[in-house]
This record gives structure tokens, sequence and C-alpha cells, in this order.
């Protein structure tokens, strides 16, 4: 199938990008210990607690299931998760000052490493009173999961599924930033493909049985542009500085469907 889809002209994932048996299970159990931190952190999420506090979260779960936090010093990240409040669109990073106050609402996003195998998942928390029209938005962010996987069947293409995601997301009046997208994972933290939201159907690469990618896209709540902080160079913001919102989840390609791995 893969050499009848290249020779029609679509790009086709490279060998590395289909994982073998004993690699997907290998992923899955890395995903499993990321589901774990990510219980961990709902049973102790409250408001006024730091983000600080989230990251110690982490740290403390990820030790006692003899696990690795991806994002800790990767590329000069100092902390073990990421935590992205209100108007930051991703990669927020743990401080002791920066308190989870009532009407907030906040990503959590954990990359856990397994005896050599990558998983990555992110979930939203909405923190004590939240304004009907934020909570609408986080809403809007997790349908628009089930959106793209219902086009996450073996041979269409990832624009059918980033297809489907924007205009799900357009026409509940929000907008997907474009800059930042999914990845391929399970051998390495980012693998290939990157995964854009904003891709149209029928274009991108082929799902092929054996992929394993990142479903994220980020929804602001106002125009899609970002701007990312020059002084830590990590946090992006909204550059209207309205809400943005963001699920993740890691998703593998059957030879029938999908398999979600982490949530």
């Amino acid at each position: 199938m893969l050499a009848m889809k290249k020779r029609e002209g679509y790009e086709i994932p490279i060998h590395n990008m289909i994982k073998n048996p004993q690699q997907i299970e290998a992923i899955r159990e890395s995903a499993k210990r990321n589901i774990e931190i990510l219980d961990y952190v709902s049973e102790h999420i409250k408001e006024g607690m730091s983000t600080e506090d989230i990251d110690c979260l982490v740290v403390e779960k990820t030790k006692q299931l003899g696990a690795i936090a991806a994002t800790l010093n990767y590329e000069g990240y100092s902390k073990s998760v990421c935590t992205s409040i209100n108007n930051v669109v991703c990669h927020g990073i743990p401080s002791k000052t920066q308190i989870l106050r009532s009407g907030d609402i906040i990503t959590v996003d954990a990359s856990t490493i397994y005896n050599g195998f990558f998983s990555d998942s992110a979930r939203m928390f909405m923190i004590g009173d939240v304004k009907p029209e934020v909570e609408r938005l986080v809403r809007v962010a997790k349908e628009s999961l089930e959106v793209g996987l219902k086009q996450v069947i073996p041979w269409k293409t990832l624009g059918d599924m980033a297809d489907a995601i924007n205009q799900f997301v357009k026409k509940n009046g929000y907008s997907v930033v474009r800059e930042i997208g999914g990845h391929g994972v399970g051998l390495e933290f980012h693998e290939e493909p990157w995964v854009s939201y904003v891709e149209k159907p029928g274009k991108g690469m082929v799902m092929a049985p054996g992929m394993i990618f990142t479903i994220e896209p980020m929804i602001n709540m106002g125009k899609a542009a970002v701007v990312m902080d020059r002084e830590d160079g990590w946090t992006v913001y909204t550059n209207d500085g309205l809400p943005s919102a963001q699920w993740e989840i890691m998703v593998l390609v059957t030879e029938d469907g999908h398999e979600v791995l982490a949530y």
C-alpha cells in the first residue's frame, strides 16, 4: 500500500517512523506511566498551589515509577513538566511565584521516558470558578481531539485529520495556532513527522499502521498569532492576550483504525 501511495504522489513515512510490535509494546509501557503521572497531578492539583508544586508532583511520581521526565534538561529546559496558564499557549515553565487562582485554566504537559522509550500527553484543569466562555474554550479544545481521531484511519493523510480539527474549531469561533504542532514520538522525544492542524485534506503524510504521533492542537479564543518570551526562550503566549487551550493525546495508527496510547 505504501508503494502504491508513493506512486500516486503522496508523502509516505520513512522506515523508522513505522514501529514494530516490540517497539509498540515498549512505548505502550512508557505511556502507561505517563498516564499515571497525569492521574497523580489530577488528584492533587488545586487552587493556591504553585506551578513549581506541580513540577514537584511530577518529579515525585516519575521517580516512583522508575521513569525519567523527558523535558528535564531537554535543550536547556529546566523542569520536569510544562505548565501553561490562561494566555500561555504552551511550554510554560513551573515557578514558585506562579500561584493557581480561581478562574485559571492550566495545561499540564508531561513527557515520560521508560526503559528508553518516550511518551507524551497533556491535560487541562479548570481551577475554581472559571468563566463560562473560558470553560467553553476548554471543552471545544478537548472535543477537537475526538473530531481529529475520527480521521486517524490507515492510508488517509495527516491533512485529513488536521482539516477536520481546523474546521471544527473555526465553526466554534476560535482559531488554531499555525506555528506549533504535534510530532512523532516513541523512539525519541520529538520525531518526524511534524503534525500541522491547518493542513488541507489529502495533503501531508500518509498515516500508515505502526506510526505513532501526538494530536495537540492549540486553540486560541482570539486570533491565532503567538509570541515567544524573549527572556526564557520557551514560554509561548497568545499575541492578543486572550486565553488558549490545549489537550494532547498520543495515538498509534493500527491496521483498522487507531489506538490512543496516552490521554
